[in-house]
């Protein structure tokens, strides 16, 4: 009855979240409301409920008699009205007597004066609410003249995006294509090579709409404009009835291939899907042969579509506890900003947290629920700022719990699970010597027991696993030996068990969690590898650039290069992908067990892995399982067709890709809209996706995988994968706009972050990810000398590196942002400040093929051998001294200290002498004597 187990997640163990000296995993907190709140709020606010027109009453504690009443809540825009009503008695009230109601008044009126309160704690909580706004699209002229404009916005508040390319009038399909550069606004990010992703922003602080205005060339040859909209803060998508957005834009239309027409914009609906454009007047069912013989111009078209979404309003609920002086029994004063609230309580006389009905004296307005647990109505504030209750306990009890019920039978719960209150001072006393760190994660494992839904055997084995690590560190703590590497190994475990749990419950309510990893030295020996995350000590050549297939035997001259690579003290490098492909750099997938590609042959790729393997250098292979190039076409035209051994019909489509007309569920991430985007729900689809990653182990030897656009699936399956096939090191590319303000790279840069953190929560941190904030912070940080930007708002590095550096891959440049393609290039002459941070930084660093074999390889390596002279590791400590307008500084590893920027730092000489090891334009290491 008391745990409502439908609607339960798990939340992690205190020590895994908070201790000062054990890694705190940056998971996001499950704050889930019960059965009819949405678990996946699209926006958090705070919003402060306006109370008006309340008839005053008594106090909580008064005689029921005076509080028979309920009230009737009234929303509008956000304020709440209440209204004063009769009420009938429920047939079993139990009424307090009159000398307990002027007590428990008295006692409310004191309570937040009294010294002797015990246990003091407020409790989150979260409702959604759906709102209504729209988005509008405008195409017009400035000023009635000039240049033409495209301008898509929203009501609604967030952080929108709009995720748009373009069509050329000669394209065949509906691929998208990016716009040249002079139609990119302010602030614009490339994504791939087939779309932009643009901010909107407020054109004033009065204006109600968030916009975006995109240049339009009426002499182009630029048909449409494709687009959908995103809330960056919750990753939600916005399409038009499930398909893309798609404004025409044309001067011209084909007919038996000939181009007529007139020099301003026609509309084209039917296939353009763009009645939503359409004048109130116009026929929005005729077909292409009757628009063409009627060229309308367009001159001030705005149209208008509905958009909802639900927006999470935050509450809390504030518990207190004191003896009673006179009685000793327990005083517990409830009180919250909710506006009208029935109590749904029990007490538990031991740690397994039974639900019990303790014996009166009960507050007003309370009855029995099925002789197992007692429901109280809340009373009104004096002040009509919520409401409040007092309840009185016996002795010998262990805890009180309860669950919140609004009027609209919305169950509210705490992090998925009831609220509980310990009634003890024992109970809540920290104990000496850090051991109460040991005995939350105890207590958190044992509450977690107590909570499982239907994944009970599974996260059994996790929970005992669990704690069997904790009694380890336990134990080492009772003898006091406890060797860093030892400790090290146990919190590599925990680490990844508690991620598994995690992705079982995850939380849909995004939260920013720091990863603290020991401060203390490691051993100069190596810790205990974790599956997926290797050594600690990698660095990642990425052995080619977006030109290497052009020889057709890259294989064969990165197998001559081998020996050089490995002089560096390379450890690892990632191979392009090996399959059949429709593009040469091998990101088009077709075929997957043909491994015959641009770059060469199966037999010299093994020959080229097996040379990396004699020399000790591991090798990643770069794994495309978001999309695959379809064979054959159905019976519609559609290329969803699946040919070669693994040979799909379009049930391995995801079903909402407007472009290929899956026949599966829909996808669990970003559509790639130049491809097929795979489903992989599907259990075939797994399966088979497991069978050929575990032959690319077997037959080429491969180590590892770095895993292309993981935006497109949920993290999850990649854990499947990596269980699978057990990688020495696994990387994924999760590439998505970072915040921006007005053009401006926001400081804050929390939110992308985050979005990194929950996809590698989602493998179970069985991957690490490209630190992408961090290039970003990089970027603006040196572009424009505001080397501020590389401490955030604690002090820390801005990027995944500061809160799981153990899983974020810094790097520079690679083959999508450099080479010829370029689409996200690091300022000109300053990537050597970039690598002189990522090379004494925590976090796994990858440097770029072209910047080896550049004139900066000189300096690259010799940041390559102070790394590895060093050991530096991707747990590294960072201690940030100085982050100005024209200079950064940290210590690493108490041995380690380096600045970028012009502006001038020398570490301070005390304890420890300094001494120059390596300089360079606007960079300088020093090393620690």
């Amino acid at each position: 009855l008391g745990t409502h187990s439908h609607t339960q997640k798990i939340s992690l163990p205190s020590f895994l979240r908070t201790d000062r000296s054990f890694p705190s995993l940056p998971f996001r907190s499950p704050h889930t409301a019960m059965s009819s709140v949405a678990v996946e709020p699209l926006l958090r606010y705070h919003r402060r409920t306006e109370v008006s027109g309340l008839r005053k009453v008594a106090n909580p504690c008064c005689s029921s008699s005076s509080l028979n009443c309920s009230r009737q809540k009234l929303f509008h825009r956000g304020k709440c009205k209440l209204r004063v009503r009769r009420r009938s008695t429920a047939p079993f009230v139990i009424r307090a007597s009159s000398s307990s109601s002027s007590s428990s008044t008295a006692l409310a009126e004191t309570f937040e004066s009294s010294g002797d309160v015990f246990f003091r704690h407020s409790f989150p909580v979260t409702q959604t609410e759906t709102v209504e706004g729209k988005i509008f699209v405008r195409v017009d002229q400035e000023n009635g003249k000039g240049n033409w404009h495209l301008t898509v916005g929203c009501s609604l508040p967030g952080k929108w995006i709009l995720h748009w390319g373009v069509s050329y009038v000669n394209d065949i399909g509906s691929e998208w294509d990016q716009p040249p550069k002079h139609m990119r606004p302010s602030g614009s990010m490339p994504v791939k090579n087939y779309a932009i992703e643009t901010p909107l922003k407020k054109p004033s602080g009065d204006d109600p709409f968030y916009e975006v205005k995109i240049d339009i060339d009426p002499k182009s040859a630029i048909a449409a404009i494709n687009f959908v909209l995103k809330d960056e803060e919750t990753g939600a998508w916005y399409q038009h009835k499930g398909r893309d957005f798609k404004v025409p834009l044309v001067d011209y239309l084909l007919e038996d291939g000939t181009v007529f027409g007139s020099n301003s914009f026609v509309i084209w609906p039917g296939p353009f899907f763009s009645n939503i454009l359409l004048k109130p007047e116009t026929d929005s069912t005729l077909e292409p042969d009757d628009v063409k013989r009627e060229d309308r111009k367009v001159e001030g078209i705005y149209e208008e579509q509905p958009i909802t979404k639900h927006i999470a309003i935050e509450n809390s609920v504030t518990v207190s506890v004191r003896k009673c002086p006179e009685t000793s029994k327990n005083l517990l004063y409830l009180e919250t900003d909710l506006p009208e609230v029935v109590v749904h309580w029990g007490v538990c006389r031991d740690d397994a947290k039974n639900w019990e009905t303790p014996p009166g004296p009960h507050p007003p307005e309370t009855v029995i629920f099925k002789e197992k647990a007692l429901r109280t109505l809340l009373q009104p504030k004096e002040d009509g700022r919520g409401c409040s209750g007092l309840f009185t306990l016996e002795e010998g009890l262990a805890g009180f719990l309860f669950v919140l019920k609004l009027n609209d039978n919305t169950w509210l719960k705490c992090k998925g699970n009831d609220f509980y209150v310990p009634l003890s001072n024992s109970s809540i006393l920290h104990s000496e010597s850090g051991q109460e760190h040991f005995k939350d994660a105890a207590a958190s494992v044992k509450a977690l027991d107590q909570n499982q839904g239907s994944d009970t055997a599974f996260t059994n084995e996790i929970i005992k696993e669990i704690r069997n690590l904790v009694s380890g560190i336990s134990s080492d703590n009772s003898r006091k030996v406890k060797t860093k590497e030892a400790q090290e190994s146990i919190l590599q475990e925990i680490e990844k068990l508690a991620a598994e749990a995690y992705s079982i419950f995850r939380s849909s309510i995004p939260t920013f969690k720091e990863e603290v990893v020991l401060e203390e030295e490691l051993e100069q020996a190596p810790p205990k590898k974790s599956s997926g995350t290797g050594s600690g000590y990698e660095i990642v050549l990425q052995g080619f650039n977006w030109e290497s297939h052009k020889s057709g035997r890259w294989y064969m001259e990165l197998k001559e290069k081998a020996e050089d690579i490995a002089s560096l003290g390379f450890t690892v490098v990632w191979l392009p992908p090996p399959t059949e492909s429709v593009s040469p750099e091998g990101y088009m997938p077709k075929d997957l067990y043909n491994l015959n590609s641009r770059y060469g042959n199966i037999y010299e790729l093994k020959e080229l892995v097996g040379k990396l393997h004699e020399l000790g250098i591991k090798v990643l292979g770069d794994a495309v399982l978001n999309h695959r190039c379809a064979q054959y076409q159905n019976q519609n035209g559609i290329w969803n067709i699946f040919g070669g051994r693994l040979n799909w019909d379009d049930r391995a489509v995801v079903a909402d890709d407007p472009h290929f007309q899956g026949r599966g569920n829909k996808s669990s991430g970003d559509n790639f809209h130049a491809a097929p985007n795979i489903d992989h729900s599907q259990d075939f689809v797994r399966k088979d996706i497991k069978g050929w990653m575990r032959w690319l182990r077997e037959e080429i030897g491969y180590d590892g995988w770095r895993l292309d656009f993981v935006r497109g699936f949920w993290g999850g399956y990649v854990k499947d994968y990596m269980d699978a096939t057990s990688p020495y090191f696994a990387v994924g590319e999760y590439w998505d706009s970072l915040s921006y303000t007005y053009g401006e790279m926001d400081h804050n840069q929390d939110a992308h972050r985050q979005r990194i953190i929950d996809w590698i929560n989602a493998t179970s941190g069985s991957a690490g990810a490209f630190d992408v904030t961090t290039k970003g912070v990089l970027h603006a940080a040196l572009e424009r000398c505001e080397y501020w930007r590389l401490a955030d708002e604690k002090g820390k590095p801005p990027g995944v590196v500061g809160w799981w550096p153990s899983r974020a891959v810094t790097f520079v440049e690679n083959h999508d942002t450099g080479s010829t393609q370029g689409h996200w290039r690091f300022p000109g002459g300053k990537e050597m400040q970039g690598y002189a941070y990522i090379l004494t930084h925590p976090g796994t660093p990858a440097v770029f093929f072209d910047h080896v074999y550049s004139n900066y390889r000189s300096e690259i390596a010799a940041l390559l051998a102070f790394r590895n002279r060093h050991k530096l590791h991707c747990r590294s400590i960072v201690q940030i001294s100085k982050a100005a307008r024209d200079v950064y500084a940290a210590i690493i590893d108490e041995k380690v200290a380096v600045k970028i920027g012009p502006g001038h730092f020398e570490p301070p000489n005390g304890p420890r002498k300094w001494s120059p090891a390596l300089e360079g334009r606007d960079y300088k290491i020093w090393e620690s004597s």
